[in-house]
């Protein structure tokens, strides 16, 4: 058994950590987040109270004692009413080993009314967020898709790394 297993049958109420949507007061620690992440695309600070802001019952932060340790971002897809598409997913680095991200996610797949499917994009070199929705699409005995979709010459900037779209679903 791992930590994150034994973790994961500890009692809700004796888990130190409290996932709820995020308010605009987070969307500064989001921020944080993402940046301490060192591998995520850190947008503004504007961009994350926005999201926090505007997005909430999309998303969701992990709060311990106090403080937001981790948050997944998604919304809906306008086109698809029934696939969130998550954004970014970030855990502080003292605070991984928990499986808050796998927490966060089956939290969102939980909670938002009509979702069936979920999507997001990952980059080939992003090994740990491969394994994290691998192991979720297995947990959910759901579908697991990968299909190119951004390439290098559709981002403005240098040197970003092709996204995958990771479709998983039904669910």
């Amino acid at each position: 058994m791992t930590i994150d297993a034994a973790q994961d049958q500890q009692p809700p109420d004796e888990s130190p950590f409290v996932l709820r949507p995020p308010t605009i007061a987070d969307g500064g620690a989001m921020w944080r987040v993402a940046r301490d992440s060192r591998t995520l695309d850190l947008n503004t600070s504007y961009a994350y109270l926005l999201w926090a802001r505007d997005f909430a019952a999309t998303s969701v932060v992990t709060e311990r004692d106090g403080e937001v340790v981790g948050f997944v971002s998604g919304y809906i897809r306008p086109d698809a009413p029934h696939t969130l598409m998550v954004w970014q997913v970030a855990v502080d680095s003292d605070q991984r080993g928990h499986g808050l991200a796998g927490r966060m996610l089956d939290h969102l797949a939980d909670t938002v009314p009509g979702v069936t499917s979920l999507e997001t994009t990952i980059t080939d070199d992003n090994a740990a967020s491969r394994a994290l929705f691998g192991a979720f699409a297995r947990k959910r005995g759901a579908e697991h898709e990968e299909i190119a979709l951004f390439e290098r010459e559709h981002f403005p900037d240098e040197g970003h790394e092709p996204e995958v779209l990771h479709r998983i679903g039904p669910f």
